[in-house]
């Protein structure tokens, strides 16, 4: 059974729109952190409106990025929405009961599902329990304003540090695990 991983650019307090921000801490080894991630993983399960922004980028990326582009091009990517109809990019659409379809999804791989961005869907899928894994990438920013990941009013839970990666520019990735997950293992 694949496993739910959130990967999610985050800053010091907390924001994670638009993160043209963390191009000052992009490197040689956040790009082999990112390699590694994205050529681990099964499949996508992304939001609609993150799935539409890259949906429109990546296709055309293949020249410039090579195998990278290439590897995002071709995994099977499973898109949440209640408005999509149809979806394009080697996708489906995914609607109805999280808690019914995202264990059949689950179901159909055994490595990393990787969710990129997508704070909405994260957090309801925190809500029902269904991530494995958030791998939370902080940068030494505070940026000040836009949508934060964890908005007021989520329901309280507790995650285990599982490991932690350190960049050379100050940038650190939080490998969490649902606490509870512990005591079902």
């Amino acid at each position: 059974m694949g496993k739910i991983v959130a990967l999610t650019y985050l800053s010091l307090d907390g924001v994670m729109e638009n993160p043209t921000w963390t191009g000052p801490y992009f490197n040689a080894e956040h790009a082999a952190y990112a390699h590694d991630r994205m050529f681990s993983a099964d499949a996508l399960l992304l939001g609609r409106v993150t799935y539409e922004g890259m949906a429109a980028a990546w296709p055309h990326m293949e020249e410039s990025e090579g195998q990278g582009a290439v590897r995002m091009n071709t995994l099977p990517k499973h898109v949440v929405s209640t408005t999509l109809q149809e979806a394009e990019w080697n996708a489906t659409v995914v609607c109805g009961d999280l808690a019914t379809e995202i264990p059949k999804i689950k179901d159909q791989y055994t490595g990393d599902i990787l969710i990129y961005a997508s704070g909405d869907l994260q957090n309801s899928l925190i809500e029902l329990g269904l991530i494995d894994e958030l791998k939370l990438w902080i940068h030494p920013v505070i940026v000040g304003k836009g949508k934060h990941l964890f908005p007021e009013g989520i329901p309280s839970t507790s995650w285990t540090l599982a490991g932690t990666t350190t960049f050379s520019t100050g940038a650190v990735v939080l490998d969490l695990r649902p606490a509870n997950q512990e005591a079902q293992e």
